[in-house]
């Protein structure tokens, strides 16, 4: 029978943090991927290497020596240790396929956590967008009631201005001298 793993959430956390956009897409660089897959990073690129026609462009790319530096200044670790090759990164179809061509159970498990991560991350960013638009459309709403409420403010400082002795007694008065 098959394993089946019952609590996967500390699995995607781990994934999400690792998760880095670039060129407008959530990406996980191969050192990352080969960690989740429990594989060196050489043995991970290799066999990407060797089954290249399952990795277009959309799936995985090659980090610029620009986006290498960019990311070696917000990545403020050590970690890094000037690697000699510039970093391939994978997008969330790319790290299935990497699961796929490593052909191991962990690395089929670890995928399944890998899709799950990505998955929870655009719920997250959907999210996020429904609370703009919500708060936008709470702003365009109310945009006119600042005028409203200083125009109720303003009466109610009139009523409260009313004079303390009221300029002719109200109410019946008798005229008792003639």
């Amino acid at each position: 029978m098959p394993h089946r793993e019952t609590n996967s959430q500390p699995h995607v956390d781990r994934i999400a943090q690792v998760v880095v956009v670039l060129r407008g897409q959530r990406v996980i660089l191969d050192r990352d991927l080969a960690e989740i897959f429990q594989v060196t990073t050489k043995r991970l690129n290799e066999s990407v290497q060797r089954n290249l026609a399952r990795f277009p462009t959309d799936f995985m790319f090659q980090l610029t020596n620009h986006e290498v530096s960019n990311l070696r200044s917000q990545i403020a670790t050590s970690s890094w240790g000037g690697g000699r090759y510039r970093p391939f990164a994978f997008t969330e179809h790319g790290a299935i396929q990497a699961a796929n061509v490593l052909r191991s159970p962990l690395a089929t498990m670890m995928g399944i956590h890998v899709v799950r991560a990505f998955v929870r991350m655009r719920q997250l960013l959907n999210s996020n967008r429904e609370l703009e638009q919500r708060f936008t459309e709470l702003e365009r709403r109310i945009s006119g009631h600042d005028e409203a409420i200083d125009d109720i403010l303003e009466a109610i400082r009139r009523l409260m201005d009313l004079p303390a002795t009221p300029s002719k007694p109200i109410g019946f008065t008798a005229k008792l001298d003639d």
